[in-house]
């Protein structure tokens, strides 16, 4: 089995990008609730305890069993983990009387200790907990020290078993990265061979093992989840994967043509379904984010359930799911059942009578576009911007009309071409247009109009968890509004969102 880092969560914002980091450094690592350890065995390296919104003092604190890791496994607590450990065995655990977040520098280190080599004194570290160690269990050795926290990072004696106060996984942690190399390296003894090559090769084998001479239906999006999941089920099954992209008339400008042409040269079978009437019927006088969503959802699954039936013995369904999507689906707090609703994660209506088969759900987006680098897929598809699976139905705020769509693909036409021929398109993670359910007045030559607003969002991100506006030239943006306004009837306003993810998501529904 793959070598592993097990990453027990307890909650924390920051537990995603723990897991993000151990990857970068080309070691394997999965994220597990605290409560649902899965089987242990010598596959597992190391097991890291993440940080949480609960203090280890709250009556409802996360309590892991740890009866199967410590001592057996290296182990690392972060902040939250940290602290039970400390306050599980003995120590105690108060509330700070400073409340202790963002930068702080690392005064005191003990270069002996494995974990601490290498980081230079002085060293930036983030902070961001509210309680504090204020004593530890007399095994504890204290292995670094800030000069308002004693206790930055202990040692538990002849164990290697560690905890830290700090989020080396921030990049405000200087040498945060480093910790983590000593921790899943020279600690644990990870030999760093996880690679997109290798992820690729095994992944193979293993879909040509699992997969046998079965055949496979997927649903193609154009975007780069599905189109890597492709490619690596057609290197291992060929003409038995049967892909379908259904146009549900809520696509960008052109694009069911245009995803249609750039299959063409990647050998995959492809078969084009315009059921652009059925959705738009389906969609008919809803309003409410949420019907719409399962409208559409209910469409997809009718429309590509009667195409899978023209399959004979078609036995799996193939998805793009990527890990973020699973974590999420089977996270301590629970589904984010109304946040991503047409995500589907592991589940199928009964009567579609199909096994599931997911080749990237172990990945992050930007570890995707390295596999799709590695099989020497197109660039334009590897470094496409994030598309919603409802497409623009949950971009048209309101309800759903071919005019309303209309406006909003030559609206989101001019954004995006705009943002290729300035050089802007790959600086950004995901940029869109939106449909606003209201009308502004204006003047157009002697005439007064009432008509349309849109909103143009970019963002900046590396997974889509977290986002920040993007900085666009206010001398791009005045251009695209211009044009927008000029090109696009029924549209006289142009309004641009700088709003950071959290408090608010990407999509505006």
């Amino acid at each position: 089995m793959q070598e592993t880092i097990l990453i027990l969560d307890f909650g924390s914002q920051y537990t995603q990008l723990i897991a993000r980091r151990v990857r970068e450094l080309n070691v394997y690592c999965e994220i597990h609730p605290f409560n649902k350890i899965p089987p242990l065995g010598s596959h597992i390296k190391g097991v890291i305890l993440s940080g949480s919104p609960f203090s280890v003092r709250d009556a409802q604190a996360p309590v892991p069993d740890l009866t199967a890791i410590r001592g057996k496994y290296p182990l690392l607590g972060v902040c939250y983990g940290a602290q039970y450990l400390a306050q599980h065995n003995g120590g105690e655990v108060m509330p700070s009387k400073i409340r202790e977040y963002g930068r702080a520098n690392l005064g005191f280190i003990d270069q002996s200790c494995p974990l601490m080599q290498g980081l230079t004194q002085g060293s930036q570290v983030w902070m961001s907990h509210g309680d504090t160690i204020l004593k530890l269990p007399k095994e504890f050795q204290i292995i670094t020290s800030t000069s308002s926290v004693k206790v930055a990072g202990f040692q538990i004696a002849n164990e290697a078993t560690f905890g830290i106060q700090f989020h080396p996984e921030v990049y405000h942690s200087e040498e945060g990265t480093k910790l983590l190399k000593n921790f899943v390296t020279d600690i644990c003894g990870c030999s760093q061979s996880w690679t997109p090559d290798s992820f690729v090769d095994t992944t193979i084998s293993d879909l040509k093992r699992r997969l046998g001479n079965d055949k496979v239906v997927l649903g193609l999006s154009g975007g780069v989840d599905s189109s890597v999941a492709a490619v690596l089920l057609h290197k291992a099954i060929g003409k038995n994967l049967y892909c379908i992209f259904v146009d549900n008339g809520l696509l960008r400008k052109n694009e069911f043509a245009d995803v249609l042409d750039s299959y063409k040269n990647m050998g995959l079978n492809v078969k084009g379904v315009d059921a652009s009437g059925l959705f738009l019927d389906a969609l008919k006088g809803i309003s409410e984010p949420e019907k719409k969503r399962k409208a559409i959802g209910k469409t997809f699954i009718d429309v590509f359930d009667k195409e899978a039936k023209a399959i004979e013995e078609v036995k799996w369904l193939a998805q793009g799911t990527i890990y973020p999507d699973v974590i999420e689906s089977v996270s301590v707090k629970g589904p984010s059942a109304t946040i991503k609703s047409h995500h589907n994660v592991g589940g199928l209506p009964d009567f579609m009578k199909l096994k599931i088969v997911e080749p990237l759900n172990t990945l992050f987006k930007d570890e995707v576009r390295r596999i799709g680098k590695a099989l020497q897929m197109p660039a334009h598809i590897l470094n496409r911007h994030p598309f919603p699976g409802p497409g623009l139905g949950i971009r048209v705020l309101g309800e759903i009309t071919p005019e309303r769509i209309h406006i909003l693909q030559e609206v989101d036409d001019i954004f995006i071409r705009g943002l290729k021929k300035e050089g802007l398109y790959d600086k950004v993670w995901q940029a869109l247009a939106v449909l606003l359910p209201v009308q502004s007045v204006g003047v157009m030559g002697d005439e007064r109009t009432y008509e349309n607003v849109v909103a143009l969002r970019a963002v900046g991100s590396t997974d889509g968890m977290t986002a920040d506006w993007s900085h666009l030239p206010y001398e791009f943006l005045a251009q695209v509004s211009n044009d927008i306004i000029n090109k696009v009837k029924g549209v006289n306003r142009v309004v641009y969102d700088i709003s950071s993810k959290p408090p608010a998501t990407i999509e505006w529904e």
